[in-house]
């Protein structure tokens, strides 16, 4: 999916509107589906619930009992960022109709062996991937997050935190602005400090709403804090012997900024599946993709034929070895993760099949 680029121009208005407040971009709302029917944006997400914003004031909110079985697709479902068109309250409570269509979606499919996507933040113009100069700094990980943003639509910006407690911040400021290639933005900053923390403002101003990701401990709420100005967020400590830290923000969870943005903040992510639809290409490999059409045989497996152009780069240093095989792997999980996705599609089309060949013998033969 590609998503609007973000145009700090649509929303340089004083006073904002109340809906710009929460991270409306369009310059109109959309003729409501029914009567009565009031907008609102998703910012908690409960198990069976959900608090919405509708610019002015925070409201709870279902959905309908038929979109609440556990075999509804996560995509349907409203998530955290998502506009909903809701129902008047019923006993103080609103119930949400529909969704508006988004413009951009960050998803992955979900821990353990379901294969489930799960939408993580949808509506988003900025993903903040946060990675601590300690224990956590892990390329490969920031790589594979690069991976799932590249197909969200939105921009991405890695954020290296704890800058004030590594000695050698610049240099993995440096193999990072290396992954992210040109135009890639990359900072490396205390995030306890506000005014080292005031570089990330260019993607959070006036109806911009960006969301944290990265592994718990790396700094998330810290940053958030810092943001907000104020001590919102619970922060702890992490462990000395593997840098990790227990999951202080719970649940994703949609927050205004001072500045006029939003900020989603997110638990900690210890996997980050692949769905499938990833443009791992068109990341941070547009290098080696370039060297693959450049061998002298169209069919070259990049191992020992002659005139291989990506063995050549290896071979000069042009391209890390360690990377181009980090590259194979990726590019590998993301054709495995759309194969794994047909065949539950196929499935799924198999099961509503069968039960509507069914429900027809039923109707004419009767039940037995």
């Amino acid at each position: 999916m590609r998503g609007r680029a973000y145009n700090p121009a649509m929303t340089d208005i004083d006073p904002l509107p109340p809906l710009r407040r929460i991270g409306w971009h369009e310059t109109a709302i959309p003729p409501p589906p029914f009567a009565d029917a009031k907008l609102a944006r998703v910012i908690v997400q409960h198990r069976n619930a959900f608090e919405v914003h509708d610019g002015g004031r925070v409201l709870w909110a279902r959905t309908k009992s038929s979109a609440r079985r556990k075999d509804r697709d996560d995509a349907v479902r409203p998530s955290v960022g998502d506009w909903v068109w809701m129902s008047p309250a019923i006993n103080d409570e609103w119930q949400i109709e529909a969704l508006l269509p988004r413009h951009s979606q960050l998803r992955r499919v979900a821990a353990g062996e379901t294969g489930r996507e799960q939408i993580i933040a949808a509506n988003i113009d900025t993903v903040l991937i946060v990675c601590g100069l300690d224990g956590d700094f892990n390329p490969k990980r920031i790589e594979r997050y690069l991976a799932i943003v590249g197909e969200s639509g939105a921009t991405p910006v890695i954020v290296l935190t704890k800058a004030d407690r590594a000695d050698d911040a610049e240099d993995c400021l440096g193999e990072l602005r290396r992954l992210a290639g040109d135009g890639g933005h990359v900072f490396a900053l205390n995030a306890k400090d506000r005014e080292q923390v005031a570089v990330l403002s260019p993607w959070l101003g006036h109806g911009a709403t960006a969301v944290l990701v990265g592994s718990s401990g790396a700094g998330k709420s810290t940053l958030t804090n810092s943001l907000l100005g104020v001590e919102k967020m619970r922060t702890n400590t992490v462990r000395e012997n593997d840098s990790r830290g227990r999951h202080t923000t719970t649940f994703r969870a949609l927050i205004q900024l001072p500045g006029g943005g939003c900020i989603i903040d997110t638990p900690g992510m210890r996997e980050i599946k692949l769905t499938g639809e990833e443009p791992v290409e068109e990341t941070s490999f547009t290098d080696i993709e370039d060297l693959l059409g450049q061998c002298r045989f169209r069919d070259c497996a990049h191992g020992r034929e002659p005139g291989c152009a990506v063995r050549a780069a290896i071979a000069d240093g042009r391209i890390d070895e360690r990377r181009y095989e980090g590259y194979l792997k990726l590019v590998q999980e993301r054709d495995a993760a759309k194969l794994r996705a047909a065949d539950h599609a196929k499935r799924a089309a198999d099961r509503v099949a069968n039960k509507a060949l069914g429900a027809r013998l039923a109707d004419k033969y009767g039940k037995r």
